[in-house]
């Protein structure tokens, strides 16, 4: 009897690690009425809460030629993380696309100056700022990043400065609570966070956190991800790690059923 208990423990243990250690993409198509027809379709690859793991080349092979931009939801790295494997992360993402990071609040305990390895490695960081993106039409999509919440440092009336009123808004947010401190005149049309690990281990339905997906928050689309690594403890139950191939279309008649806002 004692062998089979722990042999079915072992069993439980190996199960999580593997869940903790899965290489996914999960693909999202979101379609929007607002969103600029000329772009025709816009995919982000989104990546947050990486933690200590490296990116599996499979998913950087199964996701180039495939993302217009790559999305760091912040989480990179935390304290005891060398900057070598940070680089090597930033490396493989360049690989994919252009690179645009927003911090969480692991980041700020790196033993080195994060700030400027990713400025070397050519990545964007959004620091309560956006930037502008635009079609060969002249129609725009914002990029929006705040800092992280629960270092009392996300400012997102100064991130929405000098946004273009037509620009399709696009908020990345490490921490998904940025969605209680949107008004109506933010305009913003998708949410994209990690953070939370979708409560990284859940027993049956039940876990700290909501399990990573997609709602509807007062007719803002929010996505949060169940994030590529885990924090604590290197294990996982019901909420497997991944990454997202986020794929954002205007609305079209057909397209009907996928509205969400």
């Amino acid at each position: 009897m004692v062998w089979i208990v722990f042999f079915s423990f072992f069993c439980i243990l190996a199960y999580m690690w593997w869940e903790a250690h899965r290489n996914r993409v999960v693909h999202i198509e979101l379609t929007f009425p607002q969103f600029p027809s000329s772009f025709r379709a816009f995919s982000i690859f989104f990546i947050s809460d990486l933690h200590r793991r490296i990116l599996a080349k499979k998913i950087v092979e199964e996701i180039k030629g495939k993302a217009d931009i790559v999305l760091v939801g912040g989480d990179l790295t935390e304290k005891g993380v060398p900057a070598a494997r940070v680089k090597e992360n930033i490396r493989r993402l360049k690989m994919i696309g252009p690179v645009y990071f927003i911090w969480g609040n692991n980041d700020y305990e790196a033993e080195y100056d994060l700030h400027s390895l990713l400025l070397e490695e050519g990545v964007h960081i959004l620091e309560n700022s956006a930037v502008m993106l635009q079609s060969r039409d002249g129609e725009k999509l914002a990029l929006i990043g705040v800092e992280d919440m629960s270092k009392r440092r996300a400012k997102l009336e100064k991130a929405l400065q000098g946004v273009d009123e037509n620009a399709f808004r696009i908020l990345a947010s490490h921490n998904p609570k940025i969605v209680g401190r949107l008004r109506p005149e933010h305009r913003i049309s998708l949410v994209i966070s990690g953070h939370t690990h979708g409560g990284q281990i859940r027993l049956f339905s039940f876990g700290l956190y909501e399990k990573g997906g997609l709602k509807s928050v007062n007719g803002t689309a929010v996505y949060v991800s169940n994030g590529y690594g885990t924090t604590t403890i290197p294990l996982r139950l019901g909420a497997p790690a991944e990454t997202n191939l986020i794929t954002i279309r205007s609305w079209k008649e057909e397209d009907k059923e996928k509205m969400l806002v």
